[in-house]
């Protein structure tokens, strides 16, 4: 009897001490976050201007390889810039060097799938955690308009040989607007 009293004390210390360290209040994290959703804004009001300056000059063709050279040399500035490691990540990869996610991001990828199905949008999908000694934050990226053109069903001609020329081994394509795409994840030492 002493035994199964000292296992029902026990318990909720073992619970608390193995759940992150924002889950159970020990790191106020609203600071980060602000910092976090800057990055992203940050990202996108870059990105975005890149992509129809490209469409505008040399067509569709022309902004693969926007997202191609560009998007990770603006996910490099900011990370040089910022001290965050910046970058951008897909369950359906296009440049698997770069945007395969890593176990914690896969995790929250798939959270943010079931979030959707359950009538979230992507606008409103965020996700923070303390892991360890460093801060991980995710923010969902949903398919606008301009996104269909590469990563849509109906792929000019052009666009789908240009897009197997650069990626032999593409799936990301089929999306439909307002999916989520991947998102966009930062990570800072704390």
């Amino acid at each position: 009897m002493k035994h199964k009293k000292v296992s029902f004390l026990l318990a909720p210390i073992l619970v608390g001490l193995s759940l992150p360290a924002s889950a159970g209040g020990m790191k106020n994290t609203s600071a980060l976050d602000a910092e976090a959703v800057q990055i992203v804004k940050s990202f996108a009001g870059t990105l975005k201007p890149k992509l129809k300056g490209a469409i505008a000059e040399g067509g569709l063709v022309s902004a693969i390889n926007v997202c191609s050279v560009e998007a990770p040399k603006i996910a490099q500035t900011l990370s040089a810039e910022t001290g965050w490691e910046v970058k951008r990540v897909s369950l359906k990869a296009r440049n698997k060097s770069s945007a395969t996610p890593d176990a914690f991001e896969r995790i929250v990828l798939v959270q943010f799938n079931e979030r959707q199905a359950n009538g979230e949008t992507a606008a409103s999908m965020m996700f923070s955690e303390v892991v360890g000694d460093e801060y991980r934050f995710m923010k969902a990226q949903g398919v606008q308009g301009l996104c269909l053109n590469c990563h849509g069903d109906s792929l000019q001609p052009d666009v789908k040989k240009a897009l197997a020329e650069r990626y032999p081994d593409d799936t990301a394509t089929g999306y439909s607007l307002g999916e989520i795409r991947g998102a966009f994840s930062l990570r800072k030492a704390l």
